[in-house]
């Protein structure tokens, strides 16, 4: 019997976690979307990790403690309190000693972090194999790309705006080149924090609120197609036009969550209300221009042009027309939309763009990856207890390609690099020797004139 596969995207905001196998029972299929952060509430004075996040009735204030930091992950003992309680019997229920793993990391992740995956996977929760990849490269896996009657395609770019980033990924046959990726630093935290800092300088303090204000930012948000006419237009008349909409704050005392105000609310007098106009589109606007907050970058349009532009000129036009959306921040409205025309702008003539949209960008990269867990060839890919007891980190290493070099490619560098220096010696060398024969003979008429006169008066003395 084969053992489970457990399928682990290990975002920086959630994690999407699900069990692989043969079984084709539906629940096996399901995912788990679980907050990834240790949280304290400060009404209950309680702490929540990962899942238990639901059970909190108070949200106001809440202290957030994120495993990662800046894309990457750092707080590991924040991260094992979250995947205990993951593979507990409350989310899963699974023996890990019996069972594999299949788990994302960042883009571009540090080795020393690396060594921390295998080490927590092996020695602390003992799978017997497991492997490691960036999520875009299981998006070929998936369905984004797919058409009907026509092959996958073989050069794409996928565009992942996640929680910490945006990065553009370009692939050609499923692998990445990394030497194209580029990287974006805006992504959901930074919108979040842009969108409280907006509020609490106009409004509300709503400094503390993460939790309220990221789900305003997901309810009310959206990408403007045509951004300076929607300006214009909550000048004009700011409290009075089609943009502006009402957002009715969590009532605390009666457990209320917060919600956007329909024309057929009853509003109260105890209720609070934030009225959201530009900047339900301001805040989003970052994605295209990161300027404005003062990042030395370009927008995300220009992103992918110059990413483009490092591929082979003759795959270029095939790149265009293969651009997909992944992650949470390609959930606003609008987004595809305005990135099409501003790539539209961008893209040669005779370059057609099309843009690919999946029905939920958050949890494309889990299904891709459950897809990947269900192929045959999947055990051939990961490393097991035994190798890594053996080798230790060399094994994953070997096995997992990232944007490192491999043992191999690196000794054919070093091999061009010795051979280059041996002609180089080489070639000095026969330069020497054709200037060499001047000095030489002059040297060995010097001696004989020498040795002459010397011979010469040891015969006139005898």
């Amino acid at each position: 019997m084969a053992k489970p596969v457990i399928v682990l995207d290990n975002g920086a905001s959630t994690i999407k976690v699900g069990v692989s196998t043969k079984d084709p029972e539906p629940s096996h299929t399901l995912s788990r979307i679980i907050i990834n952060a240790v949280v304290r509430s400060k009404g209950d004075k309680m702490s929540y990790f990962g899942h238990e996040i639901a059970r909190c009735k108070d949200y106001s204030s809440l202290h957030y403690r994120l495993p990662f930091e800046k894309g990457y992950l750092v707080d590991w003992d924040a991260q094992k309190a979250i995947w205990d309680g993951i593979f507990s019997d409350e989310v899963l229920g699974v023996d890990t000693t019996e069972s594999s793993l299949l788990v994302t990391e960042p883009y571009f992740n540090l080795p020393n972090i690396q060594d921390i995956y295998d080490q927590l996977i092996f020695e602390e929760y003992e799978f017997s194999s497991y492997y490691r990849c960036t999520p875009a490269s299981l998006i070929p896996y998936g369905r984004l790309f797919s058409q009907p009657g026509l092959p996958p395609a073989d050069c794409m770019i996928v565009v992942d705006s996640g929680f910490s980033f945006t990065h553009v990924v370009p692939m050609i046959g499923g692998k990445i080149v990394w030497n194209a990726v580029k990287r974006l630093d805006v992504g959901g935290k930074l919108l979040t924090n842009q969108l409280k800092e907006l509020v609490s300088f106009r409004q509300w303090n709503m400094m503390d609120e993460t939790y309220i204000m990221n789900h305003v930012k997901e309810s009310c948000c959206f990408v403007s197609t045509n951004y300076q006419q929607d300006t214009e237009t909550c000048r004009i008349d700011p409290k009075h036009n089609p943009i502006v909409q009402e957002y009715v704050l969590p009532d605390l005392s009666t457990n209320r969550k917060g919600r956007v105000r329909h024309p057929d609310d009853i509003i109260t007098e105890t209720d609070q209300i934030l009225v959201m106009n530009n900047e339900r589109f301001t805040v989003p606007e970052l994605l295209f221009r990161p300027d404005d907050i003062g990042l030395d970058q370009a927008g995300l349009p220009s992103t992918i042009a110059h990413s483009i532009s490092l591929l082979p000129t003759d795959l270029q036009g095939m790149f265009w027309a293969n651009i997909g959306l992944i992650g949470g921040t390609a959930k606003f409205g609008g987004f595809c939309e305005r990135l099409l025309s501003e790539l539209r702008s961008l893209a040669p003539v005779d370059c057609e763009v099309v843009i690919y949209e999946c029905e939920d960008p958050i949890t494309e990269a889990y299904k891709s990856a459950y897809n990947f867990a269900m192929d045959d060839g999947f055990p051939r890919h990961v490393v097991t207890r035994a190798e890594y007891a053996e080798s230790g980190n060399s094994a994953s290493r070997r096995k997992f390609r990232d944007w490192r070099p491999q043992e191999s490619e690196k000794e054919k560098v070093r091999e061009a690099a010795s051979s280059k220096l041996k002609g180089k010696q080489q070639h000095q060398r026969e330069d020497d020797r054709s200037q060499a024969p001047s000095k030489p003979t002059k040297t060995r008429s010097t001696r004989a004139g020498a040795g002459t006169g010397n011979a010469s008066t040891t015969s006139r003395k005898r």
